[in-house]
């Protein structure tokens, strides 16, 4: 009899170690995910460009395929690639995430250097792009959408990587797995929430039941412009913060210091949380900024020369 109460002893040490396990696990995946979580703004911001024009009906069935294709994405090409790089070649990881964070620089830089030399240039050109095309091509847009999305995705699960470096490995697939669902459903969940706010609103405005509904209905609809545009702005500072400090953490990996300890030092300024990650942050974003700009002005003069070579 002894031995049996042993028994239920060992098993209940067991169950409680498992949901432990369990628990540290997920704990590890959320904090992880909230570190990563500032690379997704962009995908927020750039997603609903991609159903304008699009019947209202066709609009969720459409972000539910660039949700899979992200997911796909994630879990069957990016994840296994990412821990065949961290088993063969670990060192290289620093390297592919300083590409991957001046890419997010640039992409910063070339949509500021757009909102500065030309103001609404954007949308007029979507604009224009969405008369010379026509009804929209459902299949080319979601593939469009899901390219983006790749290289996004990219960036989010190699972040994801470096920061689980530490675990095991069985530990290390079950919280990259995770984030890639958090993230995933959390970013594609809020597109679609979004896309639908007009509609929302709109409804409100006609249907409904008092005056105040009504008004806030007309209200929604009314700053739905604003609100996308604020996002897009948003985005654009995102990348720039987010590739800011990729790539002072990451040249410190390889051997280049001096981005990183200037980082280091505006955190070191203020004995406040608050004011540390601030400062911190904004130094991030004027590493980004500088380093993005650079890189754009590079590409649209070599752009340009090639053109002019092309011409002569």
């Amino acid at each position: 009899m002894s031995g049996f109460f042993a028994l239920l002893d060992d098993i209940a040490a067991l169950a409680k170690l498992t949901v432990s396990t369990i628990d540290d696990t997920a704990s590890l995946a959320v904090k992880a995910s909230a570190k990563v979580s500032a690379a997704t703004v962009d995908d927020v911001a750039a997603t609903p460009q991609y159903v304008t024009g699009i019947t209202p009906d066709r609009e969720l069935p459409i972000i539910r395929k660039i949700t899979v294709g992200s997911l796909r994405n994630k879990l069957l090409i990016i994840l296994p690639a990412g821990l065949l790089l961290t088993a063969v070649a670990p060192a290289l990881l620093p390297v592919v995430l300083v590409i991957g964070g001046a890419y997010l620089c640039f992409e910063g830089g070339e949509k500021l250097l757009g909102l500065l030399l030309h103001p609404g240039g954007a949308e007029k050109a979507a604009e224009k792009a969405a008369e010379d095309e026509g009804p929209a091509d459902e299949a080319s847009i979601i593939k469009r959408a899901i390219t983006t999305d790749f290289v996004l995705s990219t960036e989010i699960m190699l972040l994801a990587l470096a920061e689980v470096q530490g675990e095991s490995s069985t530990r290390r697939v079950i919280v990259l797995v995770m984030i890639a669902l958090l993230i995933t459903f959390a970013v594609y969940g809020l597109v679609g929430a979004l896309i639908k706010l007009d509609d929302a609103g709109a409804h409100l405005a006609v249907k409904g039941r008092t005056r105040v509904s009504r008004s806030f209905g007309r209200a929604v609809v009314s700053a739905a412009p604003a609100l996308f545009t604020g996002l897009g702005i948003v985005g654009t500072v995102a990348m720039l913060w987010v590739g800011g400090h990729i790539l002072a953490t990451n040249l410190a990996e390889i051997g280049f210091g001096p981005l990183h300890r200037t980082i280091e030092r505006a955190e070191e300024l203020s004995g406040n949380p608050v004011l540390s990650w601030v400062a911190g942050t904004a130094v991030s974003c004027l590493i980004g900024t500088a380093a993005g700009t650079a890189l754009a002005l590079a590409w649209h003069g070599t752009r340009l020369a090639a053109h002019r070579r092309s011409r002569a």
